[in-house]
């Protein structure tokens, strides 16, 4: 087969260009027709003749055609190494104790509720499974049954923490499932080194278009999805423009314009054009410079694990498939022996041949079989499904929430930001009435349960069947959680006067005690951004929306001086518990609350009411002034203007030493921490290239040290049976052991906003 030049467009269908040889002959002997000319410009821009999808048995052929192995195998080389670096990280093996230890009393969140955990030694062995899987993959050593090996044991995780759902994970899944079935081995692999009919062999033309129309599914949905109002509007992630990457734009726009322009904007944009241009020769050049610039970003502003580099991976799958070859030939004759084979790849016999040219090089013409059907009908199949699945959500109706769908499989990538402010989880013993309050969160892992009905209902159940070993009867539990989505109002997201325990959810059916998103009040959202802004540093504000016939109950500390309630829409009355007393508050209105002492927000209004308390923290500011007379005071002692010697209890602001001799004050003992705090993020941002890359490598490497040797120690505890509690006690903590202090921070994560109750 020639080599394939990339003149024209690699589409999801296209193995290579046309070859232009036949065709200028074919203009030397006659002028073409007027369909042969629409012909050759559709072979030239898609890579296939209309012909090629005129009938089944065309279509077929087409997606069987031979096309170079080179780029799928380096792709399979990549995901099986990235894939091999998640399973420690994200996926968990470094934290599986935690997470797993036998006789943990938690709540979980499995997709079907008979999903249970293996024991913790078992899960080890899964987790070895699956990493063994994954460097088989990328070794293209025993290639399918190493597929087997790392999607099961990854399906079975997946589907045992729905809390961890995230589309990245999913897409993994996905790939995983995708390589199984193609052959993935036929370029740089162990296997092509036993089996000469395997090594550097023809793959069918639809194992990239699959994988091609996965990515570009990933990237147009994912578009789609933003062109939400939040998303076009700039309220979906309004603050991520203050991160410094974003620095070289705030040199020519403002915060606000590179939250809008840039950040919402521009990623809107990449998501529904880059499918689109990297399919197409002309185009493919810059789309490989901004997804890569994109993805590199993407992976210093978000905890998201190896996605951004398996994205980075795919790209190189829409250029011509033998770019590794043509890659390779450039390198010095010496190294090329080290290189993967830069011949032209044999026949294959799970490709379809055609042509004359095929029987010149004694290939012979064979037609599809079963294998070629089967393949392409998987490929249109999966491909409809992948489209679908992202709209399927009238089906799931249990599980759409404000958002719709388990958040996981709908390629909605952060166009949803939520905070929460209040979480309150009461119950009632059926039996004598009693009620009582759990803190939130109580025995789960994960705080996703807030958001999502189905996950709601099983923790409540779960709830329910421990507090029975806390001596409560036939337990009622009632959960009153409040959320802002996208910078709104905070609301309630369920009905606080639904026992959840014995509340109707099916996943095919709306939920009934789900509160509707009250979108009508979101152009409040530039009111409410102005109040913020014209508030101090020093004064906080609180935004609340409230259903008809609903209240809420809040206390305010003492710490909080100078709360106030104003009334932005509706009418709400007002009771002061411990007085006993109600005041009416209509639009305008506003009034004093007592600190120390709860008070209920009723709402009487036909429509939502719309309030806001905005209150001050004296004590950070009492803290904040004292800390700033104590840096005063260091400066003065330090240059030499403050000559009188400090009282012993102020020493410790010079040395930063807190000595043991005698208690310090609480004051000092908070700006001390701060001072070395601050002398530590200082030390950090002032680190070289090699001191930034020596502390990665050194939280890399105890966090894959942990791993393996805490799956060690489970796989020994399999074959030999468990050890002694004292010598398991001396393995974990010398599994555990961690560099000396100050050698490695913590690693920046982009965390959910929490803000604290009232």
């Amino acid at each position: 087969m020639e080599p394939q030049r990339g003149r024209a467009a690699a589409a999801l269908l296209s193995e290579s260009s046309p070859g232009r040889r036949r065709r200028d002959g074919d203009k030397a002997r006659r002028a073409p027709e007027p369909t042969q000319q629409r012909s050759s410009w559709a072979k030239r821009l898609l890579g296939f003749e209309w012909a090629d999808v005129s009938s089944w048995h065309r279509f077929v052929c087409l997606l069987n055609r031979p096309t170079d192995p080179a780029s799928l195998g380096v792709f399979r080389f990549l995901f099986g190494l990235l894939m091999a670096l998640d399973i420690p990280q994200e996926r968990g093996l470094s934290y599986l104790d935690h997470k797993y230890l036998d006789g943990l009393e938690v709540c979980r969140f499995p997709l079907v509720n008979f999903l249970e955990p293996l024991p913790l030694d078992w899960m080890y062995l899964l987790y070895a499974v699956m990493l063994l899987g994954a460097l088989g993959i990328m070794l293209g050593c025993c290639y399918r049954l190493s597929c087997l090996l790392f999607m099961l044991p990854y399906w079975y995780v997946f589907f045992l923490d729905k809390t961890a759902w995230n589309n990245h994970s999913y897409l993994y899944g996905l790939l995983g499932f995708q390589l199984t079935l193609m052959d993935a081995n036929r370029y740089w692999s162990m296997d092509g080194l036993r089996d000469p009919r395997k090594r550097n062999a023809h793959v069918p033309l639809w194992n990239y278009t699959v994988l091609r129309m996965q990515i570009f599914i990933v990237y147009f949905i994912a578009g789609i999805k933003k062109l939400d109002a939040d998303w076009v509007e700039g309220y979906s992630m309004g603050s991520l423009s203050r991160h410094w990457l974003f620095d070289p734009f705030k040199l020519v726009l403002s915060e606000e314009m590179t939250s809008l322009l840039v950040v919402h904007g521009g990623g809107l944009m990449l998501d529904l054009t880059a499918g689109y241009l990297l399919f197409f020769d002309a185009t493919r050049p810059a789309a490989l410079v901004f997804v890569s610039y994109f993805h590199c970003m993407n992976s210093q502003l978000f905890s998201i694990g190896m996605f951004s580099y398996t994205m980075l991976a795919t790209s190189p799958l829409f250029c011509s498939p033998d770019w590794p070859r043509r890659l390779g030939a450039r390198f010095p004759a010496c190294l090329r022996r080290l290189l993967p084979s830069l011949e032209p790849p044999q026949p294959s016999e799970a490709c379809v041949y055609e042509g004359p040219k095929h029987k010149d090089r004694g290939r012979g013409e064979r037609g599809p079989g079963l294998r070629q059907k089967l393949g392409a009908l998987f490929t249109v199949l999966y491909v409809l499904e992948q489209l679908f699945l992202p709209y399927s959500h009238f089906i799931t109706q249990g599980y759409n929430n404000w958002t719709n769908g388990l958040y996981g499989y709908s390629w909605d990538m952060m166009v949803h930001s939520r905070s929460h402010q209040h979480v309150k989880i009461t119950y009632r013993d059926g039996v004598t009435g009693e009620l009582g309050y759990l803190n939130p969160g109580v025995f789960t892992q994960s705080r996703r349960w807030k958001d999502h009905a189905d996950m709601l209902k099983q923790y409540a159940t779960c709830l329910s069947r421990l507090l029975h070993n806390y001596n409560v009867s036939q337990p009622e539990i009632y959960f009153d959680i409040w959320v802002s989505i996208n910078d709104r109002f905070q609301q309630r997201l369920f009905d606080p006067q639904v026992d959840i325990v014995r509340a109707q959810w099916s996943p095919f059916r709306h939920t009934p005690w789900l509160k509707p998103l009250l979108v009508d009040l979101s152009p409040w959202r530039a009111k409410l951004q102005e109040i913020e802004s014209s508030l101090d540093n020093q004064t906080e504000v609180v935004f609340i929306a409230d259903f008809p016939g609903l209240h809420l109950e809040n206390f305010v500390s003492e710490d909080l001086g100078n709360t106030s309630l104003q009334l932005l829409k509706g009418e709400v009355v007002v009771e002061i518990v411990k007085e006993q007393r109600n005041y009416t508050l209509r639009e305008g209105d506003k009034m004093q609350l007592p600190p120390g002492e709860y008070h209920k927000v009723h709402t009487l209004s036909p429509e939502p009411s719309c309030y806001m308390y905005v209150y001050v923290n004296t004590t950070d500011v009492a803290l904040e002034r004292n800390l700033t007379q104590l840096q005063e005071l260091r400066d003065k002692v330090q240059n030499g203007t403050e000559t009188e010697p400090l009282p012993p209890e102020l020493q410790p602001i010079l040395d930063g030493a807190l000595g043991d001799a005698m208690q310090p004050d609480p004051v000092v003992q908070a700006f001390v921490r701060r001072q070395q705090q601050l002398e530590e993020l200082q030390r950090r941002r002032n680190a070289t290239l090699g001191e930034r890359l020596q502390r990665f490598a050194t939280r890399k490497y105890f966090l894959f040290r942990r791993s393996f040797l805490m799956t060690w120690i489970s796989l020994r505890n399999l074959v030999l049976g468990r050890p002694s509690l004292e010598q398991l006690a001396r393995e974990v903590a010398y599994a555990n052991m961690q560099p000396e202090a100050g050698a490695v921070g913590t690693e920046g994560v982009q965390k959910e906003p929490e803000r604290a109750e009232l």
